[in-house]
């Protein structure tokens, strides 16, 4: 009778660096749509404020998530490798420009600061993240099919 030999090869699951700070980036970006959409509707200032907290929340988040892709890069948990990665990584820098912009026009005093150009550029800015968050998933997805 013969038995199946057990593998040896133990593949132990850990979330990258940058994930954490990353999603949490992410958030503050829809929290800011949400409240420019909110000041939008409203001319209620608070909202301005809060958008304004919610984008500099967001760029802080974002600049430790870029140290941490910068990490994952370095111990081999990002591929750059593919096309795939690549867009990932130009896709997060896209959001974080969009975002910086959106901060320096959320600036400027009172209507002026959302409508139109902050609104639209919390729009885009949301949009990029969705689209880079399904790459993220390609990436994560090649990653373990490279490590298995």
């Amino acid at each position: 009778m013969t038995y199946p030999t057990p593998s040896s090869r133990v593949l132990i699951y850990s979330h990258p660096f940058r994930a954490v700070p990353l999603n949490f980036s992410a958030a503050c970006f829809v929290g800011a749509l949400a409240t420019d959409i909110a000041y939008w509707r409203t001319a209620e200032m608070m909202w301005t404020n809060f958008s304004s907290w919610l984008l500099a929340a967001g760029l802080l988040l974002g600049g430790i998530a870029a140290i941490g892709g910068i990490a994952d890069f370095a111990t081999g948990r990002l591929p750059l490798r593919a096309g795939i990665g690549l867009l990932y990584a130009l896709g997060n820098l896209a959001v974080f420009v969009l975002a910086l912009f959106n901060a320096f026009v959320h600036s400027r005093d009172a209507w002026t600061s959302v409508v139109p150009t902050g609104l639209t550029l919390s729009a885009v800015t949301v949009v990029v993240i969705v689209i880079n968050a399904v790459l993220g998933r390609m990436v994560q997805r090649q990653f373990f099919e490279d490590a298995a």
